[in-house]
């Protein structure tokens, strides 16, 4: 079995207004990039960022290779993707790619902890024949790397935060489905994509801190060529990010006893931000 990565993006643009949209979602769209440039931009500079290393490291022949740029792939399509949800008020829609996009920076940093062994053994075999279903068969080879984000305290966090927002708990739909609710009444939004501040705020924060993630897992792979000037790039932006997302007044998620507390949680800039418990 050999490897060749055939083609990759060249670069990423940031979603442009929805054609043909909801008149909710193509507002969302202009509030999220009036009132969330900052973050935008860093984003399109972070994943631009991976794609200047994934250019300098096409040619990469090996089995480690492989295993990082599959796992790489599939977290940048979700976190694009998720970009593009984000930008049309699609709150909802975040959690579970975002979350999906996490296991595949946990699976890289657990791969790269322990060398790689168990990938080489199931890229020995990966593809087969099937020859009683005449079919191209691919081996499944089932890995988990929970563990990995344990050792991380603000990635596991996010991780545990986004599980309880992916599922289909009580609260975490209730909240998704209605953040306006109080004591008296839970109010539903069918399918709401009209924008609200605090959700755009923490799904672009995550955003940033897993485009970070993952640019801080390759730097520390050992398994590509990277030159000094995107080694320092890549510093720079982290700091940019770490920055920003302290700034005050944003939306922000505090985990307290296994809960999850939501600090200036608010649908406008000018509404009154108020502090929700999950």
């Amino acid at each position: 079995m050999k490897f060749a990565l055939t083609s990759f993006p060249r670069l990423y643009t940031l979603p442009s207004r929805p054609s043909g949209g909801s008149p909710p979602a193509i507002d969302a769209h202009k509030q999220t990039q009036f009132l969330l440039g900052d973050e935008l931009a860093l984003f399109e500079r972070a994943m631009n960022l991976q794609l200047r290393i994934v250019s300098h490291n096409s040619k990469a022949r090996t089995a480690e290779a492989a295993a990082l740029f599959s796992q790489w792939s599939r977290a940048f399509s979700h976190l694009a993707d998720a970009c593009t949800l984000l930008c049309a008020g699609s709150y909802v829609s975040c959690p579970p790619l975002l979350r999906t996009a996490l296991d595949c920076i946990a699976v890289q940093r657990s791969l790269i902890g322990d060398g790689f062994a168990e990938y080489e053994e199931w890229f020995e075999g990966a593809v087969s024949q099937a020859k009683e279903q005449q079919a191209l068969a691919f081996e499944l080879g089932r890995y988990r790397a929970g563990s990995v984000l344990a050792q991380d305290a603000r990635l596991g966090a996010v991780y545990r935060l986004l599980t309880d927002l992916a599922m289909p708990h009580f609260g975490s739909t209730a909240l998704h489905a209605g953040p306006e609710s109080g004591l008296q009444r839970l109010t539903i939004a069918f399918a709401d994509s009209a924008f609200h501040l605090g959700w755009a705020q923490l799904a672009a924060g995550w955003l940033l801190l897993l485009a970070g993630a993952q640019t801080e897992t390759i730097l520390g792979s050992g398994a590509f060529l990277l030159s000094d000037e995107l080694t320092l790039e890549a510093q720079g932006l982290e700091r940019e990010c770490t920055a920003l997302l302290a700034r005050g007044g944003r939306c922000r998620v505090e985990e307290i006893d296994g809960r999850f507390l939501f600090h200036n949680f608010r649908r406008t800039a000018s509404g009154q931000p108020k502090r929700v418990m999950l």
